[in-house]
């Protein structure tokens, strides 16, 4: 049996930026019932050299966005990347969910030999077909900032547990 990579792409990300919403949402909650100035858990990061909360969320959307797009041979949108508070992430979200809800299967099925190239034209350009793009670049890197997300939030204490990670399913 295969699987087809339209249910292993939007789908997942949908689930995912979903619950990232949530999560976000649970955050803001907890800085406003703390009195904590929102700006400690947006600037937060597990470690100095890692990206802030902000940075994860925006770069995960970008993921979600940029490999939906590039699996169906249609252009990734740019956006700026300026938010600046939770309303800001959670907007960005919404955008992104219904960037990628605008995608049929018929548009991504059927694309795994697609070529598709990562920074091209620099010393960092690397080439995938579209099967390997989505399952081992575009998905985990996906999840690896879906996930640091969640355990920046958690480690500042914002209440959440792993129901709140996985979201609906």
């Amino acid at each position: 049996m295969t699987i087809s990579l339209y249910a292993a792409s939007v789908p997942v990300f949908k689930q995912m930026l979903n619950s990232m919403d949530a999560f976000l949402g649970k955050a803001q909650e907890h800085a406003l019932a703390r009195k904590i100035d929102p700006d400690a858990l947006l600037r937060a990061r597990l470690f100095p050299d890692m990206f802030p909360l902000i940075r994860q969320v925006q770069v995960a959307a970008d993921f979600a966005r940029g490999v939906s797009a590039r699996l169906a041979g249609a252009e990734v949108p740019k956006y700026e990347d300026g938010e600046l508070s939770f309303d800001d992430l959670r907007g960005l979200i919404g955008k992104t969910l219904a960037f990628i809800d605008g995608f049929e299967p018929g548009q991504i099925d059927g694309n795994e030999e697609r070529v598709i190239f990562t920074r091209q034209g620099t010393p960092k350009e690397k080439r995938f077909t579209g099967q390997s793009y989505l399952l081992t670049y575009g998905l985990p890197q996906f999840f690896f900032h879906v996930t640091t997300a969640y355990a920046i939030l958690r480690h500042n204490g914002v209440e959440v547990g792993k129901r709140d990670f996985m979201g609906q399913y």
